[in-house]
């Protein structure tokens, strides 16, 4: 028997009903009227009731958006009731689909690292060459995989390179609770043929030394040699943490370089010392400069 829980979400206006497996695969779904729902039979069913105003269903939840003429409060419960109902008596919730893709089995597992908010999922698989971040939903344009994640309440950034994907969270949730969902979501949207990113969607103003500057040859001889420092020593180290080091900039009259941190750097808090006592010293011995500083800007 389906059990549905109800949960709130960011917007007063939609709650979410989640099942306790997962009920879209790899897809995700929103529909703004009854004609709009013919792929949902219980999105349908929804639309009778003359409150709601749209239906998501992604992942493991159906969520609704409710118009004003009612709270929640008086009819969240008649809504989960529906849906279990629904379900139950053999409903259909997204009708099926041939299957594009072959499944293609493959190992995730989670690893701590230095940033406490941060946990390193690693999969089996080459997922892409070029890293990326992404602050919130907004920016996941070029990633179907960090969409969805950000559908996860608690998920707060997410960064993506090589063969892992490393998740922040918000502090009010403890990663016992939420690991093992993660991990099985993220293992499932890849099994199924889910797209994690699309390289020709990723935009060129990423602040990326590669892309910041027109060109590598344009930069000054000290900017070229500590991007090449930290290519070959620092970005193999922080990657292992889930984590990433860009460089932003180098100003000759105060020796002070500017980096990027993304991913698990950012905001852990012994970034500070991994800049000044490694990342900094470093610098100063390979380019025998002592009046060498390192600053982190914000990504």
């Amino acid at each position: 028997m389906t059990k549905i829980t109800i949960k709130e979400t960011q917007n007063p206006t939609i709650l979410k009903f989640e099942f306790e497996d997962f009920i879209a695969q790899n897809e995700s779904y929103e529909f703004k009227n009854i004609d709009d729902a013919k792929a949902s039979p219980l999105a349908q069913k929804l639309f009778h009731l003359p409150f709601v105003k749209t239906v998501y269903i992604s992942g493991n939840f159906v969520a609704v958006e409710k118009y004003s003429i009612v709270e929640w409060e008086d009819v969240k419960d008649a809504v989960a009731e529906q849906i279990e109902a629904f379900v139950n008596d053999g409903g259909v919730i997204i009708a099926v689909q041939e299957n594009k893709t072959k499944k293609q089995p493959i190992t995730v597992y989670g690893e701590t690292t230095p940033n406490p908010s941060a946990l390193k999922f690693v999969v089996s698989r080459m997922l892409t060459k070029n890293a990326i971040e992404f602050k919130n939903i907004d920016q996941t344009g070029p990633s179907p995989l960090a969409r969805e994640l950000f559908n996860f309440s608690y998920v707060k950034e997410i960064f993506i390179d090589e063969n892992y994907i490393s998740v922040t969270k918000y502090e009010v949730i403890s990663w016992e609770e939420i690991t093992l969902e993660l991990r099985s979501f993220i293992k499932q949207y890849i099994e199924n043929g889910g797209t994690v990113l699309d390289e020709s969607l990723i935009q060129t103003i990423e602040k990326d030394e590669k892309n910041k500057d027109a060109s590598f040859d344009s930069l000054d001889e000290t900017s070229q040699k500590i991007i090449n420092i930290l290519e070959e020593y620092v970005k193999p180290a922080v990657a292992a943490d889930g984590g990433n080091i860009a460089f932003d900039s180098f100003e000759e009259s105060t020796k002070t370089v500017k980096v990027i941190l993304q991913g698990a750097c950012s905001g852990c808090p012994s970034s500070t010392f991994t800049l000044k006592s490694g990342i900094e010293n470093m610098l100063k011995s390979m380019l025998n400069d002592e009046k060498i500083n390192v600053e982190a800007i914000n990504a």
